[in-house]
């Protein structure tokens, strides 16, 4: 992970320094600022995403034809090689900015048609000039505000309301220019690609081969690397395959460490212990009871920057489990985020027709950037922890879509078993229990999701929730309730809330 902040227009360097503060969590191990005519410019980075080896290049990076042209950059590119070998682009540090600052000055705002396979927030500025964006998805955070003339951006929330309550979410899929109007660059589709075809053998030779290759081009352990293991068919992939490529670089005994997080013996402790078993992890185990939970949520609701019920308790989890990962001394975690959006994973689809699939598969990842994407970010760079997700693939993604709804949910002596298609490519490589286990959020097999409504429904009267549903028709429940008072002391309840995205449920 990597921070950025920027002001654009007429700005003041300390109220630059003081948002640059608010996010020095994303990047301890190196930083810079670069001030010219109506821009200044903050990066900072963590060690595993740029913060080491880096000679004598200045951050922000610049560009070696045009020193005053900078760039903001907190992303992974999954193309990186492809397009670097046809521009001409050498391995090294700072190695995407200086490919980014390249595609700018070849293409400008066209640049943006090179990225389908990559996350991204960045800026590009000499002072003068301004170019903003962010992926398609969002699973790169990114925020925006004026005040007096002046235009500011940053990683998170936070940050802006250091100077400005008027902050909004930087939409997905857009860019914004000097003159600050956003243009729309990408977005999903309305309606479903035509059918790959219906062999099955290939359908699942060609899902092995692009996680495969999505990780190989993620991944290279040059940093302290473990994987979050649930016990789930996601985490479980990312893990057996991740072992394996360990195993390569470092010899047959090498382990890869492996994290699960529990309530007691929760069903995700069990299922992980059996996978961590099958791969022959160095398997490590975080158990946490309701206390544990509510200890932190102070500190996971501000880094988090979000009151939703449902990612809130995923988010305690992430952040008690990275946590202690980062003690361990690791860098990098791997994650299977991602699958869920991808091969249509959430329980609650089964309950629409398969014919409604891909609309709702787009509704899913239409969520992501204000919702799953900050847990995913946010859990991990509080604790100076780079998270790679190798299913957040554009490659994977367009293929996914191209397989018919039959494929992805499949009806099953139980009933319906959703991400077959997914399930079947793995079939007879990971333990059979695992890989048709029932889905389960994070929080539901972790234990924290029965444990924290339970509290707040008996700690929170019903009059005191009326009350506040009159004034904020938005908060849903006692829970939510606990966690917008929470949010609000930090972020206030202004534009600040309307950033916040809602699950379809509690």
């Amino acid at each position: 992970m990597s921070g950025l902040v920027i002001a654009y227009g007429k700005p003041d360097q300390g109220e630059v320094e003081a948002m640059f503060k608010k996010i020095k969590h994303r990047g301890p191990h190196a930083s810079g600022m670069f001030k010219n005519d109506g821009i200044i410019m903050a990066q900072n980075y963590l060690e595993a995403d740029g913060g080491t080896g880096r000679g004598d290049v200045k951050i922000p990076v610049s560009s070696s034809r045009n020193p005053d042209l900078r760039i903001c950059y907190d992303g992974q590119m999954g193309n990186w090689d492809e397009l670097a070998r046809s521009h001409g682009i050498s391995d090294g540090p700072f190695r995407e900015e200086r490919l980014l600052l390249d595609l700018y000055r070849h293409y400008g705002t066209g640049m943006l048609q090179h990225l389908n396979d990559a996350i991204f927030a960045f800026v590009i500025s000499d002072g003068d000039e301004l170019f903003a964006a962010r992926d398609l998805l969002g699973i790169k955070t990114l925020y925006y505000g004026w005040k007096d003339k002046t235009l500011y951006f940053a990683s998170e929330l936070k940050s802006i309301i250091e100077v400005t309550e008027e902050v909004y979410e930087f939409p997905p899929g857009h860019y914004v220019d000097r003159r600050g109007h956003l243009t729309q660059f990408a977005q999903l589709p309305k309606a479903p690609p035509e059918v790959l075809h219906t062999d099955v053998d290939k359908m699942t030779d060609d899902i092995r081969a692009k996680i495969r290759q999505s990780l190989h081009n993620r991944v290279d352990f040059r940093f302290p690397t473990g994987s979050l293991l649930s016990g789930g068919i996601d985490s479980s992939v990312i893990a057996y395959l991740a072992s394996k490529v360990y195993r390569e670089k470092y010899g047959k005994d090498a382990r890869l460490k492996t994290f699960a997080l529990g309530v007691e013996e929760s069903t995700d402790i069990r299922n992980a212990r059996v996978m961590a078993g099958h791969i022959d992890s160095d398997h490590h185990e975080v158990m946490v009871d309701l206390n544990h939970a509510l200890a932190v949520l102070p500190e996971v609701i501000y880094y988090l920057e979000s009151f939703d019920p449902s990612l809130v308790r995923s988010a305690v989890s992430n952040f008690l489990i990275s946590r202690y990962a980062r003690e361990q001394g690791i860098q990098v975690l791997l994650s299977g985020e991602g699958g869920d959006e991808v091969f249509c994973g959430y329980t609650y689809l089964k309950d629409f027709p398969l014919e409604e699939q891909f609309s709702r598969q787009i509704e899913c990842l239409g969520f992501l950037h204000n919702n799953a994407a900050l847990r995913l970010d946010r859990m991990n760079s509080c604790h100076g922890v780079r998270v790679v997700a190798p299913l957040i693939s554009g490659e994977l993604l367009n293929y996914s879509l191209g397989i018919a709804p039959e494929y992805k949910q499949r009806s099953v002596p139980e009933g319906k078993s959703e991400k077959w298609i997914f399930r079947k490519a793995y079939e007879g490589l990971l333990p059979e229990s695992l890989v048709w286990r029932l889905k389960q959020e994070f929080s539901q097999g972790s234990g924290t999701a029965s444990l924290l409504p339970a509290h707040f429904e008996e700690a929170i009267a019903d009059g005191e929730l009326a009350d506040a549903q009159a004034e904020y028709p938005m908060v849903r429940s006692k829970e939510e309730l606990y966690y917008f008072r929470i949010f609000t002391e930090h972020f206030g309840a202004g534009r600040s809330a309307e950033t916040v995205g809602q699950w379809i449920c509690l």
